[in-house]
Order: C-alpha cells, then structure tokens, then sequence
C-alpha cells in the first residue's frame, strides 16, 4: 500500500449560499443542500486514490448510516477501509458546512467517534506496509492526540514508513501543547499557514517554517488559501502560487492539496513540482460542490498544471 491516511471522517453537509444565520425562532432559505463524506483523512484519501495511489483509511465511524455512508464512499473510490474501527456507542462525525456567496466556509462541528479513537485502535501492521503515514486532522481526536499519535508516528518511523502530519483549528486553544510531542517523530508537516501561526507563536513564514524545522521535520508545507502555498526544507524554500479558475466551493482544498503534495513525494518529484501538483489539485477541488467531487484523475490535474 502506498499511504496510510489515519485521521478524522466525517459527514458533511453543504449549504449554500448562506449570507446571514437566522435570528432565533426563525428561518432563512437556502438554494443548495448536498450530503458529502469529509474530514482531512476521508478527503485526503480519497484524493490521493483519484490520482492514482493506493490507499488506506483509519479512523472510527458510529455503527449508523452515516458511518454506513462513509464507508461505502471510501470502497466506491477504492480506498482500504481495513483499518477503520466501528464505534458502537459514538455517532458518526458531522459538520454543518455553510458556504457564503463568495465560497467562504463557516462551520457547526459534532466531532463524535472521531473523538474516541485510542491507540488501540490502529492496525501498525497495516501502517508497516506503507509508504507513508499520513496523519490528517491532528488537535481534533481528543482521544488520541499528543502523545498516542506521537507513539504511532514513532513506530511507524522505525518500520522504515515516512511520517506526515496535517492539523485541523484547535477550538480549546491549546495549540503546541498538544502537537509538541509528535513533532519530533514527523518527516513532513503540511498544515495551514493560520494554524502553523498558531502552533508556533510566529507569524513570518521562514520563521514559522524554521520552528517546525528545529523539532527535525524534514519538509514543511504551509497552505495558505489564495496567496498558494510556502515549502520549505533546510536546503530549498519555495513559493507556489495558485492556479486560477472558477471557484465553485473552497471546502477541503487544503486537503486536496495535501494528497497532491504527497502524490508527488511518492512518485520522487522534486520539491517544486510537488507544490505545483499540490496547488493544481486543490484547484481542481474548488470546481465542484464537495470536498473531493472536483478531484477526478491525475491526467485532469496535470491539465491544471500544464495550462
């Protein structure tokens, strides 16, 4: 297998255009409504399956129909889903996702199962036949935060598997003092420019990027939505901007670029092209309504790039 993606799955459901919430005891009309599987690990896997790897999915869903519908999106886009533990007392994972008339997200968050998972739930054979572990939505697994992911992201060091780490927004605020165990156990960090400020308590990119640097992360890649992304290693620092077209919904761009980004480590492309197929496919993300629906081939990204 080529990449774990152990993390949060959630169900979402988009309403749009939302440009004002209801005062209390009314009601406001919305012209769309759509029902998706989401969180960073369900969005990023299935991401990284449209472009051609091979992928599993760990994680915890409730035994409800929304865990059914999770999963059997997860095996309709051919993901693994061996790895993911069903959870008989928590609910499925849901976010209410409102999008303005300008694509801008905001968010109504029940985190669910997501919030039982332990380190006994992870299958480390599974992780030990990949490439790559990718841990996505880190500060939202309340259960497994700190130091268990840390403990896994060592193990699978010593088994030879490459570490990746991405973060969701830390609504308790606690930021470092949860992520700071794992740091020294991952080989490339990829979260969002506002959490990485967060995180760090720096708000200049090379110094953000040399903080996460010194924990001995090999590459860090911070997303920053329209302004593209800033990679950096010890060696190379580059600036990718985006790829313009029309946007449709902004909803799991960072984690389509996320499985872009990795696509391109895992076929040994070098630093810049991999922030370019990791730009290109959150462009392709952003055509469609949805956090994957945009995301169709590698060949259809790579037009994205090559236009």
């Amino acid at each position: 297998m080529d990449i774990i993606c152990l993390g949060i799955f959630v169900t979402d459901v988009l309403g749009k255009p939302i440009e004002r919430m209801p005062k209390r005891g009314q009601l406001e009309l919305i012209g769309e409504l759509a029902l998706h599987s989401g969180g960073c690990a369900n969005n990023t896997g299935i991401g990284l399956a449209r472009l051609g790897c091979s992928v599993g999915a760990m994680g915890k869903i409730g035994t409800d129909s929304l865990g059914d519908f999770v999963l059997r999106n997860l095996q309709e886009n051919g993901v693994d889903v061996r790895g993911l533990v069903r959870d008989e007392v928590a609910h499925t994972s849901f976010t209410f996702v409102m999008i303005a008339p300008d694509g801008e997200r905001s968010f109504f968050h029940y985190i669910g199962a997501n919030a039982s998972i332990r380190y006994e739930d992870i299958d480390l054979d599974l992780v030990r036949e990949s490439q790559i572990l990718h841990v996505a939505g880190a500060l939202l697994m309340p259960g497994f935060d700190g130091e268990p992911t840390a403990r896994v992201l060592q193990e699978a060091q010593a088994a030879g598997v490459k570490t990746s780490l991405d973060t969701a927004w830390d609504s308790t605020g606690q930021w470092l003092k949860i992520l700071e165990p794992c740091l020294s156990h991952v080989d490339i960090f990829l979260p969002s420019v506002e959490e990485a400020k967060m995180i760090s308590g720096q708000s200049n990119l090379e110094d953000i990027a040399q903080f996460f640097l010194d924990y001995g992360i090999g590459t860090v890649g911070l997303k920053m939505g329209e302004e593209g992304c800033y990679v950096r290693t010890r060696d190379e620092k580059i600036c990718v901007p985006i790829y313009p077209v029309d946007m449709v919904d902004a909803t799991g761009a960072g984690d389509a670029f996320v499985a872009g980004f990795l696509t391109a480590i895992l076929k040994g492309w070098d630093l810049e092209r991999a922030a370019r197929l990791g730009n290109a496919t959150g462009a392709a993300c952003v055509t469609a309504i949805g956090t994957t629906a945009g995301i169709r081939s590698l060949d259809a990204v790579l037009e994205i790039m090559n236009e």
